[in-house]
């Protein structure tokens, strides 16, 4: 699967289009040709591809890939080393590793930016290794550089138990805060628990807002990292500390909401949020830089670790997007070379 030799690629791979938009069922599998890494670009041999909610919504029409990224979805691999443009440093033919992607990575093979190239964290294997890059760096960039969490802080995020929630809490956890987080079920609300949330609450039983207004005394919410939009934007507000910053990285619930401008200037509020996959490389590339530095060693040490639900072969993306849009715990992964 994975040459030792650049001369030595196949000249075509299999990859995981759309035959249109739509459901699931429109994930087909197509012939394209291989890539060739350009100046500052690695080719990976994909072994394992995340899944992400972006995919979901590509897949629909909603969310279209930037200028020059592949058309087909996958924005997180894992894989070895198969060729290596002009002017990359530190690099390998053969060597290990996860890369964050504009797209493309439901194929066999895939280019990556090689600023946003990792080496495959030890103790990893590929599954593992390709459910990092998606999430580890958006946790990264909003919740500890645009977010500033710091120890002893509280923090929330919805979402507990997605590809972002297992993350965050993990990471908030081991970097000092006191983590709240929202559920949809009994079971995510265990699960949530398990990975250092010190509280998660069921939404579907109680709201949420009402909850955290008796958590730690009262004391308030200093960073919401929040995914939902809608309705949870006036919740949050009423929630946060004096002080506090609320994050907002997608709108699951709607764009638009109605905003107590009173309480933000009251509380000194700050409400920011971000997108990731359009961000220019250079931004990656030293959010990379942070992670291998403050993160991998983490990693390393069994602190932090990826949760993966479920792991299908790359030819049933379709039956994993499904398994997506109904429900799951942690992250779902394409694995290559699998029938």
């Amino acid at each position: 699967m994975t040459p030792s030799d650049p001369a030595t690629l196949p000249d075509t791979m299999t990859v995981i289009g759309f035959d249109g938009h739509g459901g699931p069922e429109v994930l087909k599998p197509r012939t394209q040709a291989v890539p060739r890494p350009g100046a500052g670009e690695v080719l990976i041999a994909v072994r394992a591809a995340g899944i992400n909610r972006p995919d979901v919504l590509q897949r629909l029409g909603a969310y279209s890939p930037p200028k020059g990224a592949p058309d087909w979805p996958g924005l997180e691999v894992a894989g070895t080393v198969a060729a290596i443009g002009e002017g990359v440093e530190g690099r390998a033919l053969g060597e290990a590793v996860v890369a964050l992607l504009p797209g493309g990575g439901y194929a066999d093979y895939a280019i990556a930016p090689a600023g946003s190239v990792l080496p495959l964290p030890a103790g990893l294997d590929f599954v593992h290794g390709a459910a990092l890059p998606e999430t580890f760096f958006t946790v990264w960039s909003n919740v500890f550089t645009r977010g500033r969490l710091v120890a002893g802080e509280t923090f929330l995020v919805h979402g507990g138990t997605s590809g972002i929630g297992t993350t965050a809490i993990q990471l908030a956890k081991a970097f000092g805060a006191h983590v709240a987080t929202t559920v949809g079920s009994a079971d995510k609300a265990e699960a949530a628990r398990g990975l250092g949330a010190d509280l998660a609450i069921d939404y579907r039983r109680e709201d949420f807002a009402e909850r955290l207004t008796t958590w730690l005394d009262g004391r308030g919410i200093d960073l919401t990292l929040d995914m939902v939009g809608g309705d949870y934007v006036a919740r949050n507000i009423a929630v946060a500390a004096t002080d506090g910053r609320i994050v907002q990285i997608a709108h699951l619930r709607g764009k638009e909401a109605a905003v107590d401008v009173g309480a933000v200037m009251v509380k000194r509020l700050t409400l920011t949020g971000s997108t990731l996959r359009a961000r220019d490389i250079g931004f990656k590339a030293a959010i990379a830089a942070e992670l291998l530095e403050k993160v991998w060693p983490l990693i390393e040490a069994g602190r932090v670790r990826p949760l993966i639900d479920t792991v299908y072969p790359l030819t049933e993306a379709a039956e994993a997007h499904r398994h997506m849009d109904v429900d799951h715990i942690g992250k779902i992964v394409l694995e290559v070379g699998k029938a």
